[in-house]
Formats: structure tokens, sequence, C-alpha cells
């Protein structure tokens, strides 16, 4: 049962490992600040995801500690990215697409 464990979990490392490098590359690609932030939340925080849960497991006594940090990175990873957004939106930063859906807010939320 050990070795499945093993063998599965390192699949999952791969993946997670993979989706990072996915991420990264993402960042280099995309042509703007908006979609590069997207890019760079979204595939790294399934590619940490995964890397956690690969971890866990390979090493099953570390799962409680790896839920935990799993539980961090969602919280804090999907609202870091908003407040980039909004903060580049506040300075300025113009989008490369045509429509600008947070002018239509009005910027009511502080």
């Amino acid at each position: 049962m050990q070795e499945l464990l093993g063998i599965l979990g390192s699949f999952v490392l791969f993946l997670g490992t993979l989706f990072l490098l996915l991420g990264g590359l993402g960042l280099f690609r995309m042509p703007d600040t908006f979609t590069r932030i997207q890019a760079g939340t979204k595939a790294t925080t399934l590619g940490t995801l995964l890397t956690l849960v690969g971890a866990a497991l390979i090493m099953p006594a570390w799962a409680i500690k790896l839920f935990l940090i799993l539980v961090f990175v969602m919280f804090t990873n999907p609202l870091s990215s908003q407040y980039l957004a909004r903060a580049a939106h506040r300075a300025g930063i113009k989008f490369r697409a045509h429509t600008d859906h947070l002018a239509e807010d009005g910027e009511d939320l502080a």
C-alpha cells in the first residue's frame, strides 16, 4: 500500500510542479498586467495544492501540517491577486482588451 501511495504521490507532485512551471511561463507570455496576475495566481495555486497533496501522499505523517498550509494558500492566493489587480487598476494601468468592466463599477468598494 505504501508503494502505491508513493507512486501516486510522485505523479501528483509531478503534476504540481508542471503547473508551477506553466504558471511561471504564463508570467512571461501574457500581454498585460491583469492577465499576468491571473496566470500567476490560478496556475500557481493549483500547482502548490497539487504539490502539497503529492507530498502528503508520499509522507502521510506530514498530512496535517500540509493540510494547514493548503488551507492557508487557498485563502491567501486569490485574495492577494484581487488586491494586486485592484491596485494596478487604481494606478491607471490599462487593460489590453477594449472593455474595462471595473470602470463600470465606479470603484464603490474600498
